[in-house]
């Protein structure tokens, strides 16, 4: 019994040192985290109830699989507003956008071109509703879901949304339309009493053109750029990345990669292959359209021959 009386008080005593290194170690746990979390974790984004912050996303390729004014050709073409030879240049110059994810600006210029001369002596309020028709049959079943889900965020946020592009701007408004977007910036083509004459008010909204445009509408809407954010896919934008607070890489080409890893922007890529299986994107489905649109083109520059 001596023993076993000399034991207790120790083993109480060790009990209780136990227990007091258990909580210290446990306290030393939950502070460390806490710290690491304020340390790593990004602030809320978007900022909920911010009315002087906006959203600002490029069109072809951002939120839209190629490019607006490509599908717009090929809707005219369904109702006869040129032939098969000019079918042909549009569906190539579609099918190597797609592959090479960047824009040629002489294929953009040839497609204006060609846009323009096919819309001359038509009423715009016959395009304007002729795009509800072709937004239907070629471009709804093209939207990034991912980006979209981007774009629905900051409108539950209470911000204002806005597509920037060089497309014709009574095509950008249609898909911002569709979208439940608040509207649309784009290429301006030249009408009068409701005509259009074949030309552009300006230049393509392309490039600086865009920054100048998303600079001139947030001093109009009060905006803060600097609690704006942009989406674009292309370097050209750059310019318009740069004016924002919160500039975003949507399956960017090799240059805006670049420049947005230097910057440390962040980037989001729901394209094909090994970058949309980390995002969810079924692959095979984006490689079989990129290989349909392809042999679809080739098919009919060979006809032309």
């Amino acid at each position: 019994m001596a023993a076993l009386g000399w034991l207790t008080p120790r083993r109480r005593s060790a009990t209780a040192r136990s227990v007091l290194a258990g909580e210290a170690s446990a306290e030393a746990a939950r502070k460390s985290t806490q710290e690491a979390a304020a340390t790593t974790a990004e602030p809320q984004f978007p900022v909920h109830g911010d009315d002087r912050a906006a959203a600002f996303f490029d069109l072809d390729n951002t939120v839209m699989q190629g490019a607006a004014l490509f599908h717009f050709g090929r809707g005219l073409y369904k109702r006869k507003f040129f032939e098969t030879r000019e079918l042909a240049r549009f569906a190539w110059q579609q099918a190597w956008f797609r592959l090479a994810g960047v824009e040629d600006p002489e294929h953009m210029q040839e497609a204006r071109e060609s846009a323009l001369s096919i819309v001359q002596g038509h009423r715009v309020a016959e395009l304007q509703s002729i795009g509800e028709e072709i937004y239907d049959e070629y471009m709804a079943e093209r939207i990034w879901p991912g980006t979209r889900a981007l774009a629905q965020a900051h409108l539950d946020a209470g911000q204002r949304v806005w597509l920037v592009t060089a497309a014709p701007v009574e095509i950008a408004q249609v898909i911002a339309r569709r979208l439940g977007l608040t509207g649309a910036l784009g290429t301006v083509a030249e009408s009068v009493d409701g005509v259009y004459t074949g030309k552009l008010v300006g230049e393509p909204l392309h490039g600086p053109a865009k920054a100048e445009a998303v600079r001139a509408l947030a001093a109009a809407e009060g905006l803060d750029l600097g609690r704006c954010a942009a989406y674009s896919d292309s370097h050209n934008d750059i310019p318009m990345l740069s004016l924002v607070g919160h500039p975003y890489a949507i399956n960017p080409d090799s240059k805006l990669r670049k420049h947005a890893r230097e910057l440390d922007w962040r980037l989001r890529d729901y394209r094909t292959g090994r970058k949309a299986a980390k995002v969810g994107i079924p692959a095979a489905a984006g490689v079989g359209a990129v290989a349909g649109g392809t042999a679809a083109a080739i098919a009919l520059h060979r006809r032309r021959r």
